[in-house]
């Protein structure tokens, strides 16, 4: 097994929110297959469709996806595991949990198309039935094929040794670098003035009221919420583990009584009208009306003047830019960290090519120790920000080399170690797995010798 398990297993998970979804009913010629059972492990069973639909996705996302039979294999590996994890009395059985989540996620696909009608015609799904069914299907193999990964490899680790042995034997088919940065940056939210802070809570209370007279806080939070998670859904949230919301909300949340609603709440989200709907052990349902924090034009500006005086003190060496970032940047994920940017796998060298097309845009052109000048940016949750970015390297690209790409190399040993951790696992439960593949694959040569299997049962 050469291919990280992981990989289908999100390509799978994300095949729903793209759109993917069979479509052999509308697309059918003479002699084609409608579908059908291709493989069979355990009591999980993979369709022709499952099949096509992951291969559609992957090569929509630039993978290439050449050798059917070894993407096949592939997906029979991630079934394995899927199907032992089920049977792993370690692996807590989430099924609840997941059936309630793939509502929310229905939800709030939901809240982004003008009607459910809309929705499930460019999902190509006939049903809302379908449509969760398929959410939730997804959701329990990405759910059990993570947890079984994350079992079997827990113990993985590499030494340096190990990464020195693997950069020698590997070094002519490591992949090339493309141009990296690397990027400090200091971000602020606009504060909002006291009048319009004012403004906003002076409109809660409003439809604060209104409940109270009468109106249904379901209503109110389908016509007035600007959460997109919970919105179309009357403003609820199931289930919720205490910890999963920010504070501020959990708080007040679980300081109310069952049908008792807050007064505004302020979290980092904006203002929220709260509502507990029940309390059940450590979890609980709220609903919750939101209106975001949106700094108007003058605010903005504000800001902007703000840190254009901090990038003064910056360039004219009263401050360092370590300083400024933990004195007045609001971004908790660097303000820590001297501002320091990092990528996914916890680098601090970025590809060019993977930056926000904001962040490109302000850094082209710029060298070594250059600072942009202020701009207006976009946060998580939306949020608009003042930011300035400072080009601490630039790397030109390169082949990968152990002595200036340490830690990628490091992860790519320790990924090909887990990878052999999960197929000496896979060899091992293969006698005691009923596989039974369909003669439509006959023809393929696969890695592992699944037939065989088969066969003994």
């Amino acid at each position: 097994m050469n291919k990280n398990v992981k990989t289908t297993l999100l390509l799978t998970l994300l095949m729903v929110f793209f759109g993917i979804h069979s479509q052999a009913q509308s697309q059918l010629k003479t002699g084609d297959l409608v579908d059908g059972i291709a493989v069979v492990v355990g009591d999980e069973i993979i369709l022709e469709s499952d099949i096509e639909d992951q291969a559609t996705f992957a090569k929509q996302q630039g993978a290439a996806v050449t050798d059917k039979c070894e993407f096949v294999e592939s997906i029979i590996n991630n079934k394995l595991l899927i199907y032992e994890a089920k049977r792993d009395t370690l692996i807590e059985n989430r099924s609840a949990a997941i059936k309630e989540n793939a509502g929310q996620k229905y939800d709030q696909i939901l809240g982004q198309f003008p009607d459910e009608k809309t929705m499930l015609a460019t999902y190509k799904f006939r049903t809302s039935y379908e449509m969760k069914n398929a959410i939730e299907k997804i959701d329990t193999d990405n759910y059990y094929g993570q947890m079984k990964y994350g079992r079997i490899t827990d113990k993985a680790d590499v030494t340096p040794n190990e990464v020195t042995d693997f950069f020698n034997m590997y070094k002519f088919q490591l992949p090339e670098v493309k141009d990296e940065v690397s990027l400090s940056q200091i971000t602020m939210y606009p504060k909002l003035t006291n009048a319009h802070k004012d403004e906003i809570i002076a409109k809660l209370n409003k439809i604060k009221q209104d409940i109270l007279n009468g109106e249904s806080f379901e209503s109110q939070a389908r016509i007035y919420s600007e959460d997109p998670g919970s919105a179309a859904n009357g403003g609820l949230y199931k289930n919720i583990a205490k910890g999963k919301m920010v504070k501020p909300f959990e708080a007040a949340a679980l300081n109310l009584q069952e049908g008792e609603m807050s007064d505004p709440v302020e979290s980092d989200f904006g203002y929220h009208l709260i509502m507990l709907v029940k309390k059940s052990g450590k979890n609980y349902d709220a609903r919750h009306i939101l209106l975001k924090a949106e700094p108007n034009d003058e605010e903005i500006a504000s800001a902007k003047k703000e840190m254009d005086s901090i990038r003064t003190l910056i360039m004219d060496g009263k401050l360092t830019f370590k300083d400024a970032a933990y004195r007045f940047s609001d971004d908790k994920q660097t303000k820590f960290n001297a501002g320091i940017v990092t990528a996914e796998d916890g680098s601090d060298k970025i590809e060019k090519l993977n930056l926000p097309p904001t962040i490109a845009y302000q850094i082209a052109g710029l060298n070594k120790g250059d600072i942009t000048d202020v701009f207006q940016d976009v946060a998580q949750q939306d949020r608009k920000t003042v930011t300035i970015v400072k080009v601490d390297d630039v790397i030109a690209a390169h082949q990968l080399d152990i002595a200036t790409d340490y830690n990628p190399i490091k992860q790519m040993a320790l990924n090909k170690k887990k990878n052999e951790m999960v197929e000496k696992y896979v060899k091992e439960r293969l006698p005691n797995v009923f596989i039974s593949i369909n003669d439509r694959y006959k023809s393929c040569v696969f890695k592992t010798d699944w037939r065989k299997t088969a066969d003994n049962k």
